[in-house]
């Protein structure tokens, strides 16, 4: 198959708008549970999940906490001028940049650009019980240094630079906490309240980041995962921080003119033991735990071709599961196996406990999957990437969940129903 001439619209379904749930659940884990198991298709209720589960296997869940991503300013004018913080630009660093006091700069979408060309905008806070004067620049590419320039262009052009700048040594994620607002979905089509800063977030969030939730996770509760602990099935976590274009709609008729954002993902020493342990197979929960989990093969890969590399050379491309390997030579002749003691001996050699890097990948039929066996996941938007990603998964068998989930009262998208996948 060639991946890159897929036509989006063979990925199409009837979504009606009373389908998709505004709103979780009083009790998380009472979402409905479609099972699909050797191609059969059944239902459950998601409290039941440990039972179903592989014996002694591995379970990788994403730790990323949602962040209060939307800012908003108004001009002399009136205009309103929304600042969406999309990745940290200086100091880059996530952990860094939310103990900044008084200044540090994002990479932004910006909402009704067209209204700030130029200029500072400000807003008053009360943070910590002072008053606190909050002030945004947008920063024209003219005015940033060639390194700069390359950071927004790695974004396709769709984020700027923005200076922030604050008269107190409260943190930046103070500043975030008094003026942030919780950046739901659009297509909730409903405004963020104050309810969603406890269902938006799973119970095991713990690395602020991202801009949208991992919303596999966010059926579980402790009562699920404490079952998933007596049933023998071990728990590990990585990072990955979700980005605006997880919404993004593919408009392309091919998905070669899809681009992916990039992702920043951390993945610790411990995990990729635990990945060897278990045969380098695991249950993923969630879309993003996969592409972070898939990314590992092709990180590996390039390692162990490339013993000498750089943590700047290991970011994955869009492309890189189709167009053979990193350097452009196969690398499907490394075993996953191979490719994760890879990344264990180059984080012996530097000194290091955790993997930091990012990827643009994206998984659609025509990949085969390196690490995971079994997948949990929500419904996904008609002619999304997520739903290439779980076609992949059932190859190409994603019609009979989804026909199911229609015919049978299913919630969809992010505060809808859950799907255990195991092909």
């Amino acid at each position: 198959m060639d991946t890159k001439h897929i036509k989006i619209s063979d990925y199409n379904y009837p979504l009606p708008d009373e389908r998709i749930a505004k709103y979780p659940l009083a009790e998380r884990d009472h979402s409905k549970l479609l099972v699909y198991r050797h191609g059969e298709v059944s239902e459950d209720i998601f409290y039941n999940i440990p039972s179903l589960l592989p014996e002694n296997a591995l379970m990788v869940f994403n730790n990323t906490r949602v962040i209060r991503a939307r800012l908003h300013f108004h001009k002399d004018t009136g205009a309103l001028i929304e600042v969406f913080l999309m990745e940290p630009a200086m100091p880059a660093d996530y952990e860094q940049i939310f103990q900044t006091t008084g200044h540090c700069s994002w990479l932004c979408m910006i909402g009704n650009l067209k209204k700030w060309k130029e200029g500072s905008l400000s807003r008053m806070l009360t943070v910590n019980g002072r008053d606190v004067e909050l002030s945004a620049t947008l920063r024209r590419s003219s005015e940033l240094t060639p390194a700069q320039q390359a950071m927004t262009a790695h974004s396709g052009g769709t984020n700027y630079w923005v200076d922030f700048d604050w008269n107190s040594d409260d943190s930046f994620s103070d500043i975030l906490i008094a003026a942030g607002e919780l950046p739901i979905p659009p297509y909730l089509n409903r405004e963020t309240e104050k309810s969603d800063l406890t269902t938006y977030q799973t119970v095991y969030s713990k690395i602020k980041g991202s801009v949208a939730a991992p919303t596999a996770g966010l059926h579980f509760t402790d009562r699920v995962l404490a079952d998933i602990d007596k049933a023998g099935i071990e728990r590990d976590e990585v990072t990955l921080h979700v980005g605006a274009g997880t919404f993004k709609p593919v408009k392309s008729e091919e998905i070669e003119g899809h681009q992916m954002h990039s992702e920043y993902i951390i993945v610790h020493r411990h995990t990729l033991e635990r990945l060897l342990r278990h045969d380098c197979k695991c249950i993923a929960v969630g879309t993003t735990s996969v592409r972070t989990l898939e990314s590992l093969y092709y990180i590996g890969a390039y390692i162990f071709k490339h013993p000498d590399a750089q943590e700047e050379d290991l970011h994955v491309g869009q492309w890189v599961p189709y167009d053979d390997g990193h350097d452009g030579k196969l690398v499907d002749d490394i075993s996953p196996r191979q490719s994760v003691e890879a990344i264990l001996n180059w984080l012996d050699v530097n000194g290091l406990e955790a993997l930091h890097t990012s990827t643009q990948i994206i998984i659609a039929p025509g990949y085969e999957y390196k690490f995971v066996k079994t997948l949990i996941t929500n419904f996904h938007q008609p002619q999304s990437t997520l739903l290439l990603l779980v076609s992949a998964f059932l190859h190409g068998d994603w019609r009979k969940v989804y026909d199911y989930a229609l015919a049978h009262d299913f919630r969809f998208l992010s505060y809808g129903d859950s799907c255990l996948l195991m092909p």
